[in-house]
């Protein structure tokens, strides 16, 4: 079963396009692309488990120069 989720990030003023670029290249991430709003990077990634997830986010993305913040929102199927 593979575990889906949204990735909401809040970077550093004018930092949006170098960490969406960064982060596209992480194994896992299916789509990450700069946008408007309260939150300037959203990123679509996959693993096999939460755990995975939970490691990817922490370990891979978080680590990433310019973040302040993120909010992960796994995809549910109702």
């Amino acid at each position: 079963m593979v575990v889906q989720a949204y990735i909401l990030i809040q970077t550093e003023v004018g930092k949006a396009a170098a960490v969406a670029g960064e982060i596209a290249g992480i194994t896992g991430v299916t789509l990450a692309e700069d946008v408007t709003g309260p939150y300037d990077v959203i990123v679509r990634a996959e693993a096999r488990s939460v755990d995975e997830l939970g490691k990817l986010v922490v370990a891979r993305v978080q680590g990433v120069e310019g973040i302040t913040r993120t909010l992960t929102c796994p995809v549910v199927h109702l």
